[in-house]
């Protein structure tokens, strides 16, 4: 099994060392700067473009996670790379209490904002510029956690995964929706041909931008299998891991408890 590096506790990280951009090298200084580009890039068209992308199938991934979570009146989630709120909207019409939209991109959070769908629960909504590296929040805060399709931007992983683990209250949960690795040959020719050839010329004339869209394609394609991110759930201190593959495993859904 292929181990990522960010998830080495033996490893040793400096801000020289190169790390993925895509399928680009970079230092690990830079990374966080060049991922809020892409973006400040697209924020505007950001939930449209997911529609287009996905044909509508990633609202199902999210439904199902929320599914998964069942929340309760009680309840409070901190959404790491939050983004617009999609995953704290669908939360809090779901029956959650209260959500943290966290997001390091203040464009992100700024479009979100916007959104005429979340002025009704604005009152249940809390807004955080933050790093998902290093939350503002205390220990044992929150019921949830969770971040979709933005565990893949962040530099180092371990120190998101630990973030989560601590403002976890015991007994609490956190759960990833993320892009994986398709098995499938045939699915992935076809997975490959949509990616590389359509995206980036649909986020050309939709978002004014085909680079960001071939980032985020290529950022897929380097994402850890889902098995490398079980191992790094464990070694985050989450126990009961459970995995569920969605769609041919173009994406999956992993979740961990904190016991104590």
């Amino acid at each position: 099994m292929t181990i990522d590096e960010s998830h080495n506790p033996n490893h040793s990280e400096s801000d020289d060392d190169p790390i993925d951009f895509g399928f680009r090298q970079v230092n690990r200084a830079e990374k966080a700067g060049l991922v809020r580009g892409v973006f400040d890039s697209v924020a505007d068209r950001y939930d449209v473009m997911n529609d287009l992308m996905s044909g509508g199938v990633h609202r199902l991934w999210k439904a199902a996670m929320i599914d998964w979570m069942a929340p309760q009146p009680h309840q409070t989630l901190i959404d790491l790379a939050g983004g617009t709120g999609d995953i704290s909207q669908r939360f809090l019409r779901a029956g959650g209490g209260f959500a943290h939209i966290t997001d390091i991109n203040e464009s992100m959070l700024m479009a979100g904002k916007k959104r005429r769908d979340l002025k009704p629960l604005a009152h249940q909504i809390d807004w955080c510029n933050a790093n998902a590296e290093q939350l503002p929040f205390a220990d044992n805060s929150a019921e949830f956690v969770t971040i979709a399709f933005g565990l893949r931007n962040v530099t180092d992983r371990a120190a998101a995964l630990a973030e989560a683990h601590r403002v976890l209250k015991a007994g609490g949960r956190f759960l990833c929706l993320e892009f994986s690795q398709v098995d499938n040959a045939v699915l992935q020719r076809l997975y490959d041909a949509w990616s590389f050839s359509i995206l980036p010329t649909m986020g050309q004339m939709v978002a004014g931008d085909a680079e960001s869209y071939r980032y985020l394609v290529e950022s897929i394609r380097q994402f850890p299998r889902k098995e490398v991110l079980a191992d790094m759930f464990a070694d985050a201190g989450f126990a009961q891991i459970r995995v569920r593959s969605m769609t041919g495993n173009i994406a999956c859904i992993h979740s961990g408890w904190k016991m104590d």
